[in-house]
């Protein structure tokens, strides 16, 4: 049997208001940092996995670049999305993001998702 998963990034699998945000910075998260992001976790009440992202312009000043990081991020999640346990991920990208391609930046993201697998 064909199991067929409909990988869509819908409004509900995103952290996106203010109490959204702040759920996740006050429960004491897990917190995992690396060369790049700076990942933080908690588990949600939902049966899904939801994801909010943060590039400031600290990053870079340019727009353009930070959506594009963003965009970057938002497309492996939502590959990702069925194999991921039910956690509210904050993701904050680090000066250091802008210094590796978008393939490595990719691989990275593939590798780190997987730590969340089931």
């Amino acid at each position: 049997m064909i199991m067929k998963y409909r990988f869509f990034f819908k409004k509900k699998l995103r952290l996106l208001t203010f109490k959204d945000f702040q759920r996740v910075f006050i429960n004491k998260p897990k917190t995992r940092i690396t060369f790049l992001l700076k990942i933080l976790t908690i588990k949600n009440t939902f049966n899904f996995p939801r994801l909010g992202i943060i590039v400031s312009k600290k990053v870079s000043k340019h727009a353009y670049k930070r959506n594009l990081i963003k965009r970057l991020i938002r497309e492996s999640f939502r590959l990702s999305q069925y194999y991921l346990l039910n956690y509210d991920f904050v993701i904050i990208a680090t000066l250091n993001i802008l210094k590796i391609n978008r393939l490595k930046l990719i691989f990275f993201l593939k590798k780190m998702w997987i730590k969340y697998y089931f």
